[in-house]
C-alpha cells in the first residue's frame, strides 16, 4: 500500500509513519523537516504547507491512503484535498475532542454538537486557543467529508494522547516527576474522570483502518478511569521508594496561580468540573471497531524510558518547576 502522511516528524504522525513502514507499506511524508527526522525507510518531501500551492509537488502521485494530522489551518486541509482527493482511496483526518461545543457534559458521543467551523490559514500555534483550534478542526472535517465522501473518509477525534515522545509534556511530567522522588504535589481531585490513549495504539489503529477501509467518525479515546487511580498507579509503576504524594485542593492551586491541564506552572491532566466533558467521551464504538488500548504499565514504562533519555530535569512545556513546587510546599501545603 502507498501511504502519504501529511506530517511524519512529530509524535503521532511520526508513529504512524513508523508503523506503516514496519508493516511493509511504501510511505511518503510531507513536512517542513524542522520538528525532527522521519523514521528510517520513509521518503521525505520537505514542504511548508503554510504556502498555498506547496502540495502541487504531489500532483502526479497516487496513494492508497492519505493520513492528515493538520493542526493549525483548515486551509491546509483544503489544499491537500484539491491536489489528492480524486486520486486517493482512503483518507484519514485526525481531528480532536476539542471539536465539540460542550466541554461540560459527561458521556457524550460523536452525535454531540460541534463548534462552529472556521476556515482559515493560521500559522502561529502560540496564539491558537482551544476554542479556535476546535473550530478549525470542525472546518477541516467538513472539508474532508465533502470532498472525499463518507465512503472513503475516516475521521478520528482523540482526547488525551499519552506515551513516548509527547511534545506537550502532559503525561510525561508525572512519570518524570515521580521518578525523581521526594514530596510531589498532585491535585486533590481523586474522583476526577480521565481517559487517555497511547500514541502507539492510536497510530496502529489508523494504519489498520487504512488497510481495511474502515470509515466513519470516532472518538479515539480509551476506557474511563479517575485521576486519583491513574496517578497512584503511575507512581507505583515508576517505583521510587522515597516518593510522597502531597494532594492540594483545587481552590488552593488556583489561588496560587497553578493552571489546570497543561502549559507553564500547571498540574497536567487536572481539570475543573466544567471541563469534565472533554475526558469522558464514549469509547465503545472505537473499541468495538479495533482500537486496542495497551496496559497503563506499558505506557508508563515506555514514557519513563523516553523521559530519562530526554532528561528528567529538562525544561518542560507543562508541569511545575522544582522552584514552583517547593514554594507551594513551603507555604505549609
Amino acid at each position: 500500500m502507498r501511504v502519504l502522511v501529511l506530517g511524519g516528524t512529530l509524535f503521532l504522525s511520526a508513529q504512524i509513519a513508523r508503523d506503516a513502514v514496519a508493516r511493509g507499506h511504501e510511505v511518503t511524508c510531507v513536512a517542513r523537516g524542522r520538528s525532527g527526522q522521519v523514521p528510517e525507510g520513509v521518503r521525505l518531501l520537505c514542504v511548508d504547507r503554510a504556502h498555498h500551492g506547496a502540495l502541487e509537488v504531489l500532483v502526479d502521485d497516487r496513494f492508497d491512503a492519505v493520513i492528515d494530522v493538520a493542526r493549525a489551518a483548515s486551509r491546509w486541509v483544503v489544499d491537500a484535498l484539491d491536489v489528492l482527493a480524486d486520486r486517493t482511496q482512503h483518507w484519514t483526518f485526525v481531528s480532536s475532542i476539542s471539536a465539540y461545543a460542550d466541554s461540560a457534559t459527561v458521556g457524550q458521543n460523536t452525535e454531540a454538537p460541534l463548534r462552529e467551523p472556521i476556515w482559515e490559514r493560521a500559522n502561529d500555534l502560540t496564539e491558537l486557543t482551544a476554542e479556535r483550534y476546535g473550530s478549525i478542526k470542525v472546518a477541516s472535517e467538513k472539508s474532508v467529508r465533502e470532498r472525499v465522501g463518507e465512503q472513503r473518509s475516516f475521521v478520528v477525534r482523540p482526547g488525551l494522547i499519552t506515551g513516548p515522545a509527547d511534545p506537550s509534556d502532559r503525561f510525561g511530567y508525572w512519570a518524570a516527576r515521580f521518578a525523581q522522588g521526594g514530596r510531589a504535589i498532585i491535585p486533590d481531585t481523586p474522583h476526577q474522570p480521565i481517559q487517555h490513549i497511547d500514541v502507539r495504539d492510536l497510530a496502529a489503529w489508523i494504519i489498520t483502518a487504512a488497510e481495511t477501509g474502515l470509515t466513519g467518525t470516532y472518538d479515539a479515546v480509551g476506557p474511563l478511569t479517575d485521576l486519583g487511580s491513574l496517578l497512584q498507579e503511575t507512581a507505583q509503576l515508576v517505583g521510587t521508594t522515597d516518593l510522597e504524594l502531597i494532594p492540594i485542593a483545587p481552590e488552593t492551586l488556583t489561588e496560587s496561580g497553578v493552571n489546570p491541564w497543561a502549559g507553564p506552572k500547571s498540574l497536567p491532566l487536572w481539570l475543573p468540573t466544567e471541563e469534565h466533558g472533554l475526558v469522558t467521551h464514549d469509547p465503545a464504538p472505537a473499541l468495538a471497531d479495533g482500537l486496542t488500548p495497551r496496559t497503563l504499565a506499558d505506557t508508563v514504562h515506555a514514557t519513563l524510558a523516553d523521559e530519562r533519555r530526554r532528561g528528567l530535569g529538562r525544561p518542560r512545556k507543562a508541569g511545575l518547576t522544582p522552584t514552583e513546587e517547593q514554594e507551594l510546599l513551603d507555604r505549609g501545603h
